[in-house]
């Protein structure tokens, strides 16, 4: 058998020396023979294979642990982890990506120079929030809630997805009377979040078997002049403004990021197969951070939450026709709901609306 040197075999693999010696080391890739005097490795043609795998794994930037495991495997199962690795690296960039906005948006708003100097209307707000299981599933793992400072919709999923939504928007109800520092309202929701994700784990229980248990979550919180916004998962914000109807999340799916990268149109995203696959979710062993955003309102907004029970399933022109026709929040919800039922309510369904109303000044 011909044996290549360690430099003809670094050439073709296009992996340095180093490298070769560094996974030789690790049994990532030993030679095919070393010599007994002078230590030098020799590798064989048919090593080069793996060696070029392992070359462009390192590119990818997957770690030397997972690049053994994945050499490990068939070439299906290989494919099949070398998939679940760039989904998750799509989702850390994701959020980093969300982070750089977050600081971006947060800093410019301690800038004096972006300050307003006009003292603006006191606001309020006026909600109502409906939860329905649909018309196909036997039960309803949704929570929706609606209070005068927090509004809040979780999608639940696996064996204890009713638990995990309910525990993740109780964990937030405190929200409504504990007292906000000026300024502070992105760190306190970054508190809540820690306080929700503990909910979840508990909601999935304890022992040696404890249930599945998943839930999104998108919340805001009104302070009388802005909205906080934390959101993980796919369930979604829409506001209506002057007329116009905007989303302002970013679902945490798969077929998003496909989106994203321009590897599907969002018309082919509405049909894929694995539409409703989560990248960021809370539950048990995750670690995913959800969008923290503030909101500027103005007199006249009106903010949908809902579940992909109606997003996914109604047409975006009938949710803006409902959103728009100028009914009472109550009525709105109800409506939403039945449009969501009427195009076959194959998911639960849950919705919130809250308009941004002037509170009248005392004189």
């Amino acid at each position: 058998m011909d044996l290549l040197t360690i430099g003809a075999f670094a050439k073709a693999s296009r992996l340095s020396p180093k490298a070769l010696r560094l996974y030789d080391e690790l049994g990532l890739l030993p030679p095919a023979r070393v010599d007994p005097v002078t230590g030098y490795r020799h590798y064989a043609p048919e090593q080069l294979e793996q060696a070029r795998l392992v070359a462009w794994l390192r590119r990818l930037g997957m770690p030397l642990a997972r690049i053994q495991r994945v050499c490990a495997l068939d070439a299906g199962s290989a494919a099949q982890e070398v998939r679940a690795f760039w989904a998750q690296v799509e989702a850390d960039t994701a959020a980093r990506r969300d982070l750089a906005t977050f600081l971006v948006d947060s800093l410019s708003r301690k800038d004096p120079a972006m300050t307003p100097t006009t003292q603006p209307r006191p606001l309020g707000i006026r909600y109502a929030a409906l939860s329905d299981p649909g018309l196909v599933r036997a039960s309803n793992q949704d929570t929706a809630y609606a209070g005068s400072r927090l509004l809040a919709v979780a999608d639940g999923f696996g064996t204890a997805g009713a638990p995990a939504s309910s525990a993740a928007v109780g964990a937030l109800k405190h929200l409504e009377t504990d007292s906000i520092p000026a300024g502070s309202l992105l760190d306190v929701l970054e508190d809540a979040v820690d306080r929700v994700r503990q909910a979840v784990d508990g909601a999935a229980g304890t022992g040696s078997r404890p249930e599945e248990a998943g839930t999104t979550l998108t919340a805001m919180l009104w302070t009388g002049s802005q909205l906080g916004l934390v959101h993980i998962g796919d369930s979604r914000v829409h506001l209506l403004r002057d007329g116009d109807l905007f989303q302002i999340t970013h679902d945490h799916t798969m077929v998003q990021s496909m989106v994203d990268e321009g590897r599907l149109s969002p018309e082919e995203a509405a049909s894929h197969p694995q539409r409703s696959l989560l990248l960021r979710a809370l539950g048990r062993g995750t670690a995913a951070l959800p969008d923290l955003r503030l909101r500027d309102v103005r007199e006249g907004d009106r903010y949908l939450l809902c579940s992909d029970g109606l997003s996914a399933v109604a047409p975006a022109t009938e949710i803006h026709r409902v959103l728009a026709g100028g009914a009472e929040p109550e009525e709105t919800v109800r409506e939403l709901v039945a449009l969501a039922n009427g195009s076959g309510g194959p998911d639960n369904v849950s919705c919130v609306v809250a308009d941004i109303l002037a509170l009248q000044q005392q004189a």
